[in-house]
């Protein structure tokens, strides 16, 4: 139980920093691209060889790609409702919604794997890529007419906590998860998080910072790449 814990503070807590930045500072544009840009490229790296890869293998072509095709169709479906209901504040609130769709598969995949290797992997990618996100997020919120940067705290706190106890439950019933199971809601991540990046994160990104964030784009998949490899 203590290790699930650890495991699930090990993802939450960039998470949390990482909003914490974002709703406090100012960040210079050119960083704040960057840094999307690089969560981006992390991102991409989870997708492939954590995500849609390991669902591939147990569940072939079909299953994964219906998996991954609903998780892409959730997030922006969401993504679109909170659209019409904040207008230009609304980029904030889907990267969050992102964090927390493709968070809570992950974390679910990382509960029922951390006895091994892999777990230890995916802890890193997973703290890695949310630093970025949650940075990009929380600034995006401040953005947002009558911003309430206690409000927009509270509610990133809650997002984290929630994304330990993901952790720590998906650990509580590892036994009773099917392989099938686990794939499913790893492509469905995968889903998710491609349509985090094509709708929200990328475009950000390349809107602040330019024709350059390309390479911070590669040396995010580079980094989170050689943690899987």
């Amino acid at each position: 139980m203590l290790t699930a814990v650890l495991y699930g503070v090990g993802t939450a807590l960039p998470l949390l920093i990482g909003a914490g930045v974002g709703l406090r500072y100012n960040l210079p544009k050119p960083l704040l691209a960057a840094l999307m840009a690089f969560g981006a490229g992390t991102m991409v790296a989870a997708v492939s060889t954590e995500l849609f890869q390991p669902a591939f293998e147990v569940e072939g072509i079909w299953g994964a790609g219906a998996a991954l095709f609903a998780g892409a169709l959730v997030y922006v479906v969401a993504d679109r409702l909170i659209e019409n209901k904040l207008g230009a504040g609304a980029l904030g609130w889907a990267l969050m919604l992102g964090a927390l769709l493709d968070g809570i598969p992950e974390n679910t995949a990382l509960g029922v794997t951390l006895s091994s290797t892999g777990g230890i992997v995916l802890l890193v990618a997973i703290a890695v890529g949310n630093v970025p996100e949650a940075v990009a997020g929380a600034a995006s919120m401040r953005t947002q007419p009558g911003f309430d940067r206690r409000r927009a705290f509270a509610v990133w706190t809650a997002t984290a906590a929630l994304l330990i106890l993901v952790v720590v439950g998906a650990n509580l019933v590892s036994d009773q998860i099917s392989d099938t199971a686990i794939a499913t809601i790893q492509a469905f991540a995968g889903g998710a998080t491609i349509a985090v990046l094509a709708d929200s994160l990328m475009p950000e990104a390349y809107r602040e910072g330019g024709w350059w964030v390309g390479l911070s784009t590669a040396l995010g998949f580079l980094v989170a790449f050689g943690l899987g490899a």
